[in-house]
């Protein structure tokens, strides 16, 4: 079996971000997730936190979302005080547009308010120990779904058209804010409607990325943010490398990846570092599976290889089992086959999928305790300041349950033990 194949061309994806020198992540970072009600489903926030826990650990990292429902940047801009800055984040993401462009054609005022708002952003979170900052573009809506009218019929309609073309102005404004103040620019305008176009001319155009009203998207189109942001943030995607001489009857592997033992062409690992797991197939197309995607986005071959290498082999083909059997060709082995895109179904899926519900849990538990404590103690210590003591500490009571529940997270993601077969075959 060949891995997985991505034939279109990846010049558009690939320009949409810079090559870092210096990994932006570093060891005791405190990661800001920030959006608006896209970002407050933690869907696409919660793959980040999954990727960044399992796939490219860092030591000492801590990953807080701090998605808001109906939100623009001005509102952002306005709560970092009292939501954010008490966590202090050393780097951050954000993708604001889709509720400041007022979901109608540009105006010059949409414009300005949009450009002082983000700019301001910028120069607050610099100013406030934010030492990276990745400042995404809003996404595009899905012009099949996407309408103000609830009752009216599905279809591709100018409405879609129109508001695409004010979310690509937006993002051509964050594009140039980033490159005056020096930041990291995420593209995820250009990323989601490359991908998005690439998906309904092989699949139909109601297949959806953008969820079904458009706007909101489901797992699949999700991934595609998250794609889009963690390549903003300079992971590499370099997993594992597992080498075997079925010749010595030996086995190497690359840091995160202990080899404990090689038998009759069986390696036995013990694993820190996951391969990203699906939900789903590579043949789905619905909105609620992450595989389906995968046609269309390169996440396997930039953020998700897990590679095996075999040498020595003295058959044309070997079949490998991991989790599934596959076959691949002496050929194909010799210069390494990615289990990640081809093994849907492998050792790390179920207790990957373990810790995504409990980062899921997580978020939800972050917006609420934003939502209901954080954004109203001003208010309540300047109706109540006999009690802003007490105020206070149920604040912090808050925040020590959030870290409770992230280092949670983060010890569910524990070392998995697993074997990959290799047989020998004609």
């Amino acid at each position: 079996m060949k891995s997985h194949a991505f034939a279109c061309s990846l010049t558009l994806l690939a320009s949409s971000f810079a090559v870092h020198a210096n990994p932006l992540i570093q060891p005791n970072d405190t990661l800001a997730i920030c959006g608006d009600s896209i970002t407050a489903e933690h869907l696409y926030s919660a793959y980040m936190e999954d990727y960044l826990l399992m796939c490219a650990p860092t030591n000492g990292l801590n990953v807080v979302q701090f998605g808001w429902s109906g939100e623009g940047a001005p509102q952002f801009l306005a709560r970092l005080d009292t939501d954010v800055f008490p966590y202090k984040p050393t780097i951050a993401t954000s993708t604001y547009g889709m509720n400041d462009g007022r979901y109608g054609p540009m105006t010059d005022d949409i414009a300005t308010t949009y450009r002082n708002a983000q700019t301001g952003i910028v120069d607050t979170m610099r100013k406030n120990g934010v030492r990276t900052f990745v400042l995404g573009s809003p996404k595009c809506v899905d012009p099949f779904y996407y309408r103000r009218d609830p009752n009216a019929p599905l279809a591709d309609n100018p409405a879609a058209d129109v508001y695409n073309q004010t979310l690509g102005s937006l993002a051509g404004i964050d594009k140039d804010i980033a490159a005056k103040e020096g930041i990291v620019y995420a593209d995820v305008y250009g990323v989601m409607l490359d991908t998005m176009k690439r998906a309904k001319a092989a699949n139909g155009n109601n297949y959806s990325l953008g969820g079904l009203d458009g706007v909101h998207p489901g797992p699949s189109g999700s991934l595609v943010l998250a794609y889009a942001f963690l390549k903003a943030l300079g992971c590499t995607g370099d997993i594992a490398t597992i080498t075997v001489d079925m010749g010595t009857n030996t086995a190497t592997a690359t840091k995160g990846q202990e080899v404990e033992g090689m038998k009759d062409g069986v390696v036995s690992l013990k694993s820190t570092r996951y391969p990203f797991c699906f939900s789903g197939s590579l043949d789905d197309k619905g909105d609620d599976s992450t595989a389906g995607v995968l046609k269309f986005v390169p996440f396997n071959q930039e953020l998700n290889r897990y590679i095996l290498i075999v040498n020595g082999l003295k058959t044309p083909k070997a079949k490998i089992t991991w989790g599934e059997t596959h076959e691949y060709t002496a050929d194909q082995l010799s210069k390494g086959v990615n289990l990640a895109a081809d093994f849907m179904v492998n050792p790390f899926r179920d207790q990957f999928f373990h810790v995504h519900q409990a980062v899921q849990f997580q978020q939800q538990q972050e917006m609420m305790l934003m939502q209901g404590s954080m954004s109203g103690a001003k208010i309540y210590k300047n109706t109540f300041p006999a009690a802003s003591a007490a105020i206070d500490q149920w604040i912090n009571s808050g925040m020590a349950l959030r870290s409770a529940l992230y280092q949670s997270c983060a010890a569910f993601a524990a070392p998995i033990e697993h074997t990959i077969k290799i047989e020998p075959s004609n």
